[in-house]
C-alpha cells in the first residue's frame, strides 16, 4: 500500500510540474488568404440555348494561381465564382427540362471538385431591347416571364438547391428583369421612366411572392441576396413599409428566419449618391415616390448587412473621386466596410477596380472582403488526464469587412505527436459560434471539451473551422476549411490551423485494492506492476 501511495505521490509532483499553462502568442501575415465564401469572383454566364458547362481546370486554376481579369492592371485569386444562368429557352415555357437540371447539377459537381463555391443568379434575359423609348437603351418588352411561370421554374429548382448547399454561397434574387436586377420587367411593375414610374402595392406582392418561394426552395443554411434595401422592408412588413421601418437586431441575426437570410447584392457599388436606385424608394399606392430618402436605406442596409450576406459589383467610374481610395473624398474602404461587404466582381467595373489599385488600396480590399480572421493569443495547459476537461482559451480579432455568413463548427483536433492518430472535439462553449465574430470584433474563446478516448502521451492541438452542411460531403477538405491569418499555423493539406502548444495527457482513472481511486502515469503504472 505504501508503494503505491509513493508512486502516486510521484505521480502528482510531476503532473504538478507540467501544469502551467502553455502562453501562445501568435503573428499576422499580410497576404490575402484564399478562403472560402470570401474575395473577388469571377462570372461565369451561360444561357440555356447555348449552354457552357463549367471547366474544373479554369476553377482550380483561379483559386490556385493569380489572375489578371478582363482590362485589370492587377491580379487576384477566386475561391467564389458567380454563376449566372439565362433561362432564355424558358421564358415562354413551364417545364424545364431534365437535361438542363442534369447539367446544374454537374456545374455543382465540377465547383465541388475545384474546391470552389457558387453565387447563383438566374434570370430570362441580359440583352437589353433598344429602342426610341423614353430610357433610350432599354426599351420594353424587356423579355422576362410571368409569375406563374416564375414560380414554376423555382419549385424544379429547389431539389437541386437542397442538394448542393455545401458549394452555394448564396442566391440572388433573380428572375425579374433585365439581369435579373428587378428594374425593367414586363410583368412585376416597371418603375422607369418608360412606364408607371413606381410600384404598386401589387407589384410589391407579386414581387414578395417570388421572394417567398426562393427562401423556401434554398436550404435554410444558405441567405438570399436582394438587389434593393427596400424588398427586404416591404417583403418583411408588407408594401406600405416605411423607409425608417428599423432593421434586425443581433438578438434576432443567424437565426435562420426570413429576416436573418435576407441580405444585399448592390451592383452598382458607388455609382452614385444613391448606387443607380439601389437605395431609391420605388413607392406604393399610397406613395407613389419620395426621393432624398437615400440615407434611411443605406442605414437600414448597413445594419443588416452586418448579419447577412452582401456582395455586388462596381458598375460605373462617374462618381469619382468618391469611389476612389479612402483620402480626401474617396470613400472606397469606408462604404466596403461599413456595408458589410464579403464579395466584389474581379471583371466588372475595372475603370474602378484599377483606381484602386493604382490609389494603393486594392490590397486592403483583397484581404479584408469577407471574414479575416487573426489569431492573437491562446492559453493551453500543458497536461491533464485522460477524461478530464481541457479548458482552452483562445483570442482571435476578425479585421475583415464582414462575419462569416454561412454556418460553421469549431472544432478542435488533438493529434498524437507517436503515432499521428486524430480525436476530435466540437467546442461548444463562450464564444465558439464561428457566425458571431462580427466584422471588428475581438472574442474571447473559452471552452472545455472532456478529453475522452484518449491514451496517454503528447498531444498537438490544432483548430478546424468546418462547413458541415450537406451530409458533411466537404467536411474534410481544406479548400472548404476557414484559415486564420497568421504565420505558421496553416496546414494545407488537412485545413488545420496549428495552436502551436503540446499538451500531455496522462492516463486514465484507476482503482487500487483499497477501492482508493487513483491517476497515475502509464509510465509509472508500468513499474508498479513489475
Amino acid at each position: 500500500m505504501r508503494s503505491i501511495q509513493l508512486i502516486f505521490l510521484l505521480g502528482v509532483l510531476f503532473f504538478s510540474a507540467l501544469s502551467s499553462a502553455n502562453e501562445v502568442l501568435f503573428t499576422e501575415i499580410d497576404e490575402d488568404i484564399v478562403n472560402p465564401d470570401r474575395g473577388f469572383y469571377y462570372p461565369y454566364t451561360t444561357s440555356t440555348s447555348a449552354f457552357e458547362p463549367l471547366v474544373l481546370s479554369d476553377l482550380v486554376s483561379r483559386r490556385e494561381n493569380a489572375y489578371t481579369p478582363f482590362q485589370a492592371t492587377y491580379q487576384v485569386k477566386s475561391s467564389i465564382a458567380l454563376r449566372h444562368y439565362v433561362l432564355d429557352s424558358y421564358v415562354n415555357v413551364d417545364q424545364l427540362q431534365s437535361s438542363f437540371l442534369s447539367q446544374i447539377q454537374t456545374d455543382f459537381d465540377t465547383a465541388r471538385a475545384a474546391g470552389v463555391r457558387l453565387i447563383l443568379r438566374f434570370s430570362y434575359t441580359i440583352t437589353p431591347n433598344p429602342g426610341s423609348c423614353s430610357a433610350g437603351f432599354i426599351c420594353p418588352p424587356y423579355g422576362d416571364a410571368p409569375k406563374a411561370r416564375v414560380l414554376s421554374h423555382i419549385s424544379q429548382l429547389a431539389p437541386l438547391l437542397s442538394a448542393n448547399s455545401d458549394v452555394i454561397l448564396g442566391l440572388q434574387q433573380g428572375f425579374i428583369g433585365t439581369w435579373g436586377e428587378n428594374y425593367y420587367t414586363d410583368y412585376f411593375g416597371d418603375a422607369s421612366v418608360n412606364d408607371q414610374g413606381y410600384l404598386t402595392n401589387q407589384n410589391w406582392n407579386d414581387r414578395n411572392e417570388v421572394v417567398a418561394a426562393l427562401l423556401q426552395a434554398l436550404p435554410v443554411t444558405r441567405m438570399l441576396q436582394l438587389r434593393y434595401p427596400q424588398a427586404k422592408q416591404r417583403y418583411l412588413l408588407g408594401p406600405d413599409a416605411a423607409l425608417s421601418s428599423p432593421g434586425m437586431s443581433s438578438n434576432q441575426s443567424f437565426d435562420q428566419t426570413d429576416q436573418a437570410r435576407l441580405g444585399f447584392h448592390n451592383d452598382c457599388f458607388l455609382a452614385s449618391e444613391d448606387d443607380f436606385g439601389t437605395f431609391a424608394d420605388y413607392g406604393n399606392d399610397a406613395s407613389p415616390v419620395s426621393s432624398g430618402n437615400s440615407l434611411l436605406l443605406k442605414d437600414y442596409a448597413k445594419n443588416d448587412g452586418a448579419f447577412t450576406l452582401v456582395g455586388g459589383e462596381t458598375c460605373s467610374d462617374a462618381f469619382s473621386p468618391q469611389n476612389n481610395c479612402e483620402s480626401d473624398s474617396g470613400r472606397a474602404i469606408e462604404e466596403l466596410e461599413s456595408n458589410h461587404y464579403s464579395y466584389l466582381n474581379s471583371d466588372y467595373n475595372n475603370l474602378v477596380n484599377n483606381d484602386w489599385a493604382e490609389g494603393m488600396c486594392l490590397e486592403e480590399i483583397k484581404r479584408r472582403l469577407g471574414y479575416r480572421l487573426v489569431l492573437t493569443r491562446a492559453d493551453v495547459p500543458s497536461q491533464v488526464n485522460s477524461g478530464q476537461a481541457l479548458t482552452l482559451k483562445i483570442e482571435l480579432t476578425n479585421t475583415g469587412f464582414a462575419a462569416p455568413v454561412n454556418p460553421r463548427q469549431l472544432w478542435l483536433v488533438m493529434r498524437n505527436k507517436q503515432s499521428n492518430a486524430e480525436t476530435r472535439y466540437l467546442l461548444d462553449g463562450q464564444n465558439t459560434d464561428p457566425q458571431r465574430w462580427l466584422a471588428g470584433s475581438s472574442q474571447q474563446i473559452i471552452a472545455s471539451p472532456v478529453m475522452q478516448g484518449l491514451t496517454a502521451g503528447s498531444y498537438s492541438l490544432w483548430l478546424h473551422l468546418i462547413d458541415s452542411s450537406n451530409n458533411e460531403q466537404i467536411l474534410n477538405r481544406a479548400e472548404f476549411s476557414i484559415r486564420f491569418a497568421n504565420e505558421g499555423t496553416w496546414e494545407s493539406s488537412t485545413g488545420y490551423n496549428n495552436l502551436m502548444a503540446t499538451v500531455e495527457i496522462g492516463g486514465e482513472t484507476v482503482e487500487n485494492d483499497d477501492g482508493d481511486i487513483l491517476r497515475f502515469l502509464p509510465a509509472i503504472i508500468s513499474r508498479s506492476n513489475k
